[in-house]
C-alpha cells in the first residue's frame, strides 16, 4: 500500500489556489436573488411551487450567522403512495444559494430534517419539499443575522 504525501510546493499551490477563489468578487445582490431562482429551477424544473404542507423552523433573529438551527417538517403519510421525495434548503443572499438538499423514502417514516446552516446576512431562507408525485410544495422564512456568518 502507498501512502500519500502532501510536499511543500503542492500545498502551497493548493493554498494559493484557496487564496484566489475566497478573493473573487461576490456578485451583486439581485445577481444573488437571480442566483437563488436559476438554483431552484435546477431543481425543480418548470413547476410552480405551492404553499403548505411545509413548515420550516428558523430563528427570527440569529445573533450569530455562523450557527444557525433550521427544521424543516413536511405533512405527509410517508407512505408508498403519497411519501416526500426531497427536501431542498435555498440561502437567498448567500453567495452559493443550494444549502441543503435531502433525499428521502417511505420507510423513514417522517419527512423532517434537522441541520445548522450558515447565513451571511439577513436574509429568506427557502425550503421545497418534492412530492412522489411530483408536486412541489415551498415555505420560507426571514432570518436576521447581526453578526455574519459568512463574511458579512
Amino acid at each position: 500500500m502507498q501512502r500519500a504525501t502532501l510536499g511543500r510546493r503542492t500545498a502551497f499551490a493548493a493554498s494559493a489556489g484557496l487564496v484566489a477563489l475566497a478573493l473573487r468578487p461576490l456578485p451583486a445582490a439581485a445577481s444573488m436573488e437571480d442566483a437563488t431562482r436559476e438554483a431552484i429551477r435546477r431543481v425543480i424544473g418548470e413547476r410552480t411551487p405551492q404553499e403548505g404542507r411545509v413548515t420550516l423552523r428558523l430563528p427570527a433573529i440569529a445573533e450569530n450567522g455562523n450557527n444557525v438551527p433550521l427544521s424543516v417538517t413536511v405533512e405527509s403519510p410517508m407512505t408508498a403512495a403519497d411519501h416526500v421525495r426531497a427536501i431542498h434548503v435555498f440561502a437567498d443572499k448567500n453567495p452559493a444559494p443550494e444549502i441543503a438538499s435531502f433525499r428521502l423514502s417511505p420507510a423513514m417514516g417522517r419527512a423532517q430534517a434537522d441541520t445548522r446552516i450558515r447565513l451571511g446576512v439577513t436574509q429568506d431562507v427557502i425550503a421545497l419539499a418534492e412530492m412522489q408525485d411530483g408536486q412541489v410544495f415551498i415555505a420560507r422564512a426571514e432570518v436576521r443575522v447581526t453578526i455574519g456568518g459568512c463574511g458579512g
